[in-house]
């Protein structure tokens, strides 16, 4: 099983590993067209915006008011779960109802489980999504031992569920998204590839091969996940495999399933979509939230919008030059490893990345202004305490403190203020690159060189420094418009000059509202931690006044959506659809109110056993809706509770953490 997943890793790599127009730029990778009724999708237009509702289909004036609201919000799509035949057959009152009301937005079907419902679907909607994990197969979480011939004799018995909608949706023009989810794989392609992103890959060729037998091809493709790293290499390798296996180059769908809420969701729908679209995959976008389907909508306008206007730069990034042909990339862009760096006090080596809060342009620093940072002085006890969002250095710049710091956080000044003073051993200096060239006097232990990404490629006296350098952390910034580029080029260039040192990304926003800060950051220190890159990220907003504390949570948020760096409770929740079996928001809600201080810990929150178990895969604990006012509660993918009542599972729920000695009272952890 892994066996395969290795051979092929190295297989992709010995070709070249190239999955998008250009990892040094900006190009969208080109497409060809997909109708969707009177919407045409693909590279040759805007990237769409799309959403799904979450009002049972049942009820049809609800899902047709609700289906406007999402359409006035700018949705181009809206998707409607029919897990029956029943449900199918209603799309046609609330497609009619909606042209009444002058709506000509296309509805796309959500299918799974139920052939009978996507073929009648099909002859209704403009579009019918089909799960190539449970279409055609039903999950028993099984391994089962394939020859060739019974490998082949199952391909046949999919061909055969699977054909009779093809022909539909060609003799319809109905167009097809063929959604993979990392969460419902089939037992007969985990127990071949595993639970990998070849194995995501392969569900869905498997039905792509059947539609292009046919000479049916108004496909689009999805991989979806709830953990970023597996997303972005599931798309990254499907992107090649298409190209390498002579497929068309069919639109793909981004998506990160059971993102969450708040700020937690934005950002990590943020780092796996804006990753891909940095890299031009990605022709329509959703993003799912655990909230109302219109406010999903600006969300992810902003995450396309960005890239509207984005141009190649009037001076390229330059290729790298010495590399073997065919390689675009020195590192495997299907499968996250970290980069190498040496340990230098608590950066690089094994040690998680490290937050740096950058203060230097406060005019004064004051204690009770640490608490933005998770640091909290408690004068009765003259003592300080700190949250799981303590940030683990401070850059102060040129400003003097008037306080000691508490042992948990450690100060950077700039060069020019530590040279000037006497006693610097307890402070550590940020130089600039030109300057730390030139100078003798260094801290003994710990020192900061902050330089230009392009100086990384350009300036071979400074590369030929850091080649030696024993006692120094890179900090990478860049001025380029796409900053994400270059500072990727310049992590390539340390690559190739087999340079170790630990590098801190430095991420600096001008003018731009906190809603666009906290996607655009997530995007640009996302596609590079998800590569490997990065010991420390340090996120400056000048725009805001009081920006510290949205600053600090952003960063420890983009570390944990990234797998990175995990800083507090993790919550894998679905958006909510027409399959819910509860409220998904109230009980969300109430399991993060009393246990978001289990840090550490994940839990999965699922309206419905579609994605439940599959999808939960990495959580400790999981709350999945499996009948009216039921709950099964699972201890990783195993039920352990089954048929609880909604108004005693969270009850429940936390007496199975306190089990398994996983929980702590709130006040052992709140400051």
């Amino acid at each position: 099983m892994s066996s395969i997943h290795q051979s092929s890793s190295a297989h992709l790599i010995s070709q070249g590993n190239i999955y998008a127009p250009t990892l040094l730029g900006y190009r969208r990778r080109e497409t060809i067209p997909v109708a969707i009724g009177d919407l045409m999708l693909g590279s040759d237009f805007p990237i769409r915006i799309q959403s799904m509702t979450t009002v049972d289909t049942m009820d049809t004036q609800g899902s047709i008011e609700q289906s406007i609201r999402m359409i006035d919000a700018g949705c181009e799509l809206v998707r409607i779960t029919a897990p029956s035949v029943k449900e199918a057959q209603n799309l046609e009152n609330i497609r009619k109802g909606l042209r009444e009301r002058g709506y000509k937005t296309p509805l796309v079907a959500d299918i799974h489980f139920t052939p009978n419902a996507a073929e009648l679907a099909a002859r209704i909607v403009e579009k019918v999504r089909i799960n190539p994990g449970n279409y055609a197969d039903k999950k028993r979480f099984e391994t089962i031992e394939y020859t060739e011939a019974s490998y082949q004799a199952e391909l046949e018995r999919i061909r055969d569920k699977f054909l009779p909608l093809v022909k539909i949706c060609k003799e319809y023009g109905t167009a097809m998204r063929i959604g993979t989810n990392h969460g419902s794989l089939s037992d007969r392609i985990l127990s071949r590839y595993g639970d990998t992103p070849l194995g995501m890959v392969e569900s869905a060729l498997e039905f792509l091969r059947i539609c292009e037998d046919e000479n049916y091809y108004n496909i689009v493709l999805s991989m979806k996940a709830s953990n970023t790293q597996v997303m972005v290499e599931a798309y990254r390798l499907l992107s090649k495999k298409l190209a390498d296996g002579q497929f068309k180059p069919y639109p793909l769908h981004l998506g990160v399933t059971e993102a969450g809420d708040g700020e937690d969701g934005r950002i990590k729908s943020a780092v796996g979509i804006g990753s891909l679209l940095e890299d031009g995959l990605g022709d329509t976008i959703r993003v799912s939230l655990t909230e109302d389907p219109e406010f999903e909508i600006p969300v992810a306008q902003e995450l396309a919008n960005r890239y509207v206007n984005r141009h190649i730069p009037s001076e390229p990034i330059p290729a790298l030059s010495d590399l073997d042909q065919g390689f675009d990339s020195p590192i495997n862009p299907f499968a996250y490893t970290r980069r190498k760096s040496k340990e230098l006090a608590n950066f690089g080596g094994h040690q998680v990345p490290r937050v740096l809060a950058d203060f230097s342009q406060m005019k004064e620093i004051e204690m009770d202004d640490l608490k933005s940072i998770g640091h909290f002085y408690l004068p009765e006890p003259d003592k300080w305490a700190m949250n799981d969002l303590g940030a683990d250095y401070l850059f102060t710049g040129k400003l003097d403190l008037k306080f000691m710091l508490p042992n948990g956080l450690k100060q950077i000044q700039s060069a020019e203020t530590w040279l000037a003073q006497s006693d610097s051993i307890h402070q550590f200096p940020m130089f600039e690159a030109s300057v730390w060239l030139n100078t003798d006097k260094k801290h003994a232990s710990l020192n900061f060189v902050h330089a230009d990404a392009e100086e990384i490629w350009s300036n071979p006296e400074l590369v030929n420094a850091l080649k030696t350098a024993k006692k120094e952390v890179l900090v990478l910034s860049s001025t380029y418009s796409n900053r994400m580029a270059a500072l990727r080029r310049a992590f390539f260039e340390l690559e190739n000059q087999e340079i170790d040192i630990p590098v801190v990304i430095r991420l600096h926003y001008q003018d731009i509202p906190s809603t666009q800060f906290q996607l655009f950051a997530p995007t640009d220190a996302g596609a590079l931690l998800l590569d490997g890159f990065g010991d420390g990220l340090m996120l400056s907003l000048q725009s805001l006044h009081d920006q510290y504390a949205l600053v600090n949570s952003t960063n420890f948020g983009i570390l944990q959506a990234c797998r990175v760096r995990i800083s507090k409770t993790e919550y894998i929740s679905c958006p909510s659809c027409g399959r819910t079996l509860f409220d998904l928001q109230e009980t969300t809600a109430k399991i993060r109110q009393v246990t978001d201080h289990l840090k550490g810990v994940k839990i999965g929150i699922m309206g419905c056993i579609v994605n439940g178990p599959g999808e939960m895969a990495d959580a400790d604990y999981g709350y999945v809706g499996i009948g009216k006012d039921k709950i099964a509660l699972y201890r990783g993918q195993e039920v352990v509770k089954k048929s609880v009542p909604t108004d005693s599972a969270v009850d429940e729920l936390i007496q199975l953490i306190k089990e398994d000695g996983m929980w702590k009272d709130p006040q052992e952890t709140n400051i």
